[in-house]
C-alpha cells in the first residue's frame, strides 16, 4: 500500500519473503524476510518484524530487526525497539530502554590525525631560546613560620627567586661592593 507522501506501508497481516528493493520510504508493520535495500528511510513499527540484511539511507527501529543494518546516514533504535545484528552507520542513536545485541561501526577513524591532534593539545607551547647567563644561583630560602598555635603550625612557602636577567655580551662592567657584618 502506498500513501500520498511516497511512503509504502507493509500491513500487520503481510509477510514478504525474498528481496525487496525501492526508492521510497518504507514502513513495516508486518514481516519482511530476506534482503531489503532502499534509497530512503525504513521505519519498523512496534508490530513489525524484519529478518533481513538491510541497506538503507536511514532506519528507525521501534519493532524487531534480526540481521545487519547498513545505513548511509543514521540508525535509531527507540525504547520499544529490539535489534540483534551489526550496525554500520555514521550516526547511531540507541534510546534508553532499547534492546541491542551486536557491533556498531561508525566509519573509519584517521588514526594519524587523531594522534596529531592529541599531541597538539597535550604538548606545552615551545619556549623561546634564551641567551646563556653568567650569574650564580640564588641560595635556597627556608620556609618561614608565620604563626604557631597550640598544635598547629602554618608555614608559608617562600616565593621562588626571580629568574636572573640575561647578560648581554660586552655589557658594561659594574662594581659590586659586599658588606659583611
Amino acid at each position: 500500500m502506498a500513501t500520498t507522501d511516497g511512503t509504502t506501508i507493509i500491513g500487520e497481516s503481510i509477510l514478504i519473503s525474498g528481496s525487496l528493493n525501492g526508492d521510497e520510504d518504507l514502513t513495516v508493520r508486518g514481516r519482511v524476510e530476506g534482503t531489503l535495500t532502499l534509497t530512503k528511510t525504513l521505519v519498523v513499527e512496534p508490530t513489525g518484524v524484519v529478518k533481513a540484511e538491510v541497506q538503507v539511507k536511514n532506519c528507525v527501529i521501534a519493532g524487531v530487526i534480526v540481521g545487519n543494518v547498513t545505513a548511509t546516514e543514521s540508525v535509531e533504535i527507540t525504547k520499544e525497539g529490539r535489534m540483534i545484528g551489526d550496525i554500520a552507520a555514521p550516526r547511531v542513536i540507541i534510546v534508553d530502554g532499547a534492546s541491542f545485541r551486536g557491533r556498531i561501526d561508525m566509519g573509519e577513524v584517521d588514526v594519524e590525525a587523531a594522534r596529531a591532534e592529541t599531541r597538539a593539545v597535550a604538548a606545552p607551547a615551545p619556549r623561546p631560546a634564551l641567551r646563556p647567563t653568567f650569574s650564580r644561583p640564588a641560595p635556597k630560602a627556608e620556609p618561614k613560620k608565620v604563626e604557631e598555635k597550640a598544635a598547629a603550625t602554618v608555614v608559608v612557602a617562600p616565593k621562588p627567586p626571580a629568574p636572573p636577567a640575561p647578560v648581554a655580551m660586552g655589557a658594561v662592567k659594574r662594581k659590586v661592593i659586599v658588606k659583611r657584618k
